[in-house]
């Protein structure tokens, strides 16, 4: 799987988590992910979550560092499975720099404050993931926590680089132990 993250602030709508966005907008074919930086901003019309736009429940950050995953022969139950390995890989690189992190399903929180969004969907040729975590909480519509005004983590660009590199590994580690064994 490929890794890219993109320099530029790029404010996250919900639009970009579209089929091909990656390779279009980046020029990186096949399975990959990339990050980048930006106020994120999804209002119900652009929701893939049923359950946020039946809820009325919107989605805004000041400033949060998002993740999009495009990858392709998958189905959406394996894509949820990879959504929430995503989750647990920054979970345990928070945990590993001394913070202690919840997960609820797709959901992170740090002392019952909402770190993280996220949500996996299916395209007619893939899956798509975006998993947002805040930078900064300030100005969210819920009891929030962000990366730097709360946790103090200051270089977002080496902790999404460290995310993404080990999700790429581990999802290409998955694929190769799935040739090694005998069927039975």
């Amino acid at each position: 799987m490929k890794t890219f993250l993109i320099s530029e602030n790029i404010k996250y709508e919900g639009w970009q988590l579209a089929p091909h966005w990656i390779y279009k907008n980046f020029k990186i074919m096949g399975d990959a992910i990339v990050a980048f930086k930006g106020e994120c901003e999804v209002k119900l019309t652009e929701m893939v979550d049923i359950e946020d736009v039946v809820n009325n429940e919107p989605i805004y950050s000041k400033n949060m560092l998002s993740f999009i995953t495009e990858q392709f022969n998958v189905d959406l139950v394996e894509g949820v499975f990879r959504q929430r390995l995503l989750i647990c890989i920054i979970k345990e690189a928070l945990e590993k720099r001394g913070f202690i992190v919840s997960r609820n399903g797709d959901d992170l929180f740090v002392c019952g404050k909402k770190l993280t969004v996220s949500i996996a969907t299916k395209s007619l040729t893939s899956i798509l993931i975006h998993t947002g975590v805040n930078i900064d909480s300030e100005g969210a519509p819920i009891a929030a926590c962000g990366l730097t005004n709360d946790l103090g983590i200051t270089d977002i660009d080496e902790f999404a680089n460290e995310i993404m590199q080990k999700y790429s590994e581990e999802i290409d580690d998955i694929i190769l132990a799935s040739t090694k064994v005998r069927g039975v």
